[in-house]
């Protein structure tokens, strides 16, 4: 993917859980890190959000712990439609995706989708915007693509 994406850093695993809180609580223990503040993404009005081409209500909680390498980024989905409550109803909890920060979010997209790989879902956020890759029957995982201004 080293020619479509252009970078040989993982930014980001991020994790589909059901008890966000339950989790870091387990996992900061195990680390020793500190619990981070659990955030709610933005409402459709500023997130844009759309799942699989569609607008969607979906919200999620989230956690981020920062090691020095990379970033550890959970995920608690609401009921709405989404890749995060798609991927929990269909496989469980798990890794979600390897976020890549990368520049160019429109001619990624578009390599990805000239090699018949869809977007499963996109959406901005406060400095920025990110989108899914669906790559989960080619690699496992998805790709997430973030561009930050």
């Amino acid at each position: 993917m080293k020619e479509i994406l252009k970078v040989d850093i993982v930014a980001q695993i991020g994790i589909v859980v059901k008890d966000i809180e339950k989790v870091c609580e387990k996992f900061s223990k195990i680390f020793g890190l500190e619990k981070p503040n659990i955030i709610i993404t933005d409402v459709y009005e500023k997130s844009k959000t759309e799942y699989r081409g569609n607008p969607t209500y979906a919200r999620a909680k989230l956690a981020f712990f920062n090691f020095k390498n990379i970033v550890i980024e959970f995920i608690e989905p609401d009921e709405n439609p989404s890749t995060w409550r798609e991927f929990l109803d269909t496989y469980g909890e798990g890794i979600h995706h390897l976020g890549f920060e990368i520049k160019g979010m429109k001619e990624k997209i578009e390599k990805f989708e000239g090699m018949g790989i869809e977007v499963a879902q996109r959406g901005e956020y406060e400095g920025g915007r990110y989108a899914y890759i669906d790559t989960l029957k080619e690699l496992k995982f998805i790709i997430e693509l973030l561009e930050n201004d």
